[in-house]
């Protein structure tokens, strides 16, 4: 069987919330083989994301968080290829602002374990950033995919409703910095890390309330 890898396609779009919208380019990560694969976060081009899996079957649509520039893109993938869209609950409200008359097909839990192409990847709930955000852990891989939690450099953003600092700042410390140090962080946006080249700073966030 062909192990599973990590392919990374990067799609431009807008994000909106609170009044606001910005220019943003994101990250889309499809992890599996040359015969299934997941999505992580089907932002902003369906048809993009779509030719990027091919003929594979999706067996799932995962989503980091529920931020419009996360998600938008999601139900298109999910009509074009019969995929599940999974969120965890507690960003239900933040999904339905974007996609008022549609549901997710199922809610992610703490723990909850997704396996693709004989890889597992655990559901780790890492709220602040938003409420339900998650990052997936694929040890197998060494890899962490992290959504907006965080980034070469530092958390996530905090600024914005639903959003909190301390919290993102405990669910990094608590369950993403514990992770082994040469794990490569896999973001929403930007480049890799790896958490050893993040833990040494989680002080400095806290000291300048990043």
């Amino acid at each position: 069987m062909t192990a599973a890898r990590i392919e990374q396609l990067v799609t431009s779009g807008t994000f909106s919330l609170d009044g606001g919208t910005w220019d943003v380019e994101n990250n889309v990560w499809i992890v599996g083989d040359d015969s299934e694969a997941i999505v992580i976060d089907a932002a902003h081009d369906a048809d993009a994301i779509r030719a990027a899996v091919g003929d594979r079957r999706l067996k799932a649509i995962v989503c980091t968080h529920g931020h419009d520039d996360h998600i938008d893109a999601a139900p298109a993938l999910a009509d074009a290829t019969g995929a599940p869209i999974l969120i965890h609950l507690d960003d239900r409200l933040l999904w339905k602002h974007t996609h008022p008359d549609r549901n997710p097909d199922a809610y992610l839990s703490d723990v909850r374990r997704i396996t693709v192409a004989g890889t597992e990847l655990t559901v780790l709930h890492t709220p602040g950033h938003t409420p339900g955000a998650i990052s997936l852990h694929a040890p197998d891989l060494g890899t962490v995919f992290t959504g907006d939690t965080l980034f070469a450099g530092g958390p996530g953003a905090t600024g914005r409703s639903y959003s909190d600092f301390p919290t993102i700042i405990r669910s990094i410390r608590d369950r993403l910095l514990v992770l082994p140090p040469e794990t490569v962080v896999r973001t929403g946006h930007g480049a890799d890390t790896i958490i050893g080249s993040e833990s040494p700073h989680l002080q400095e966030w806290i000291d300048r309330g990043h």
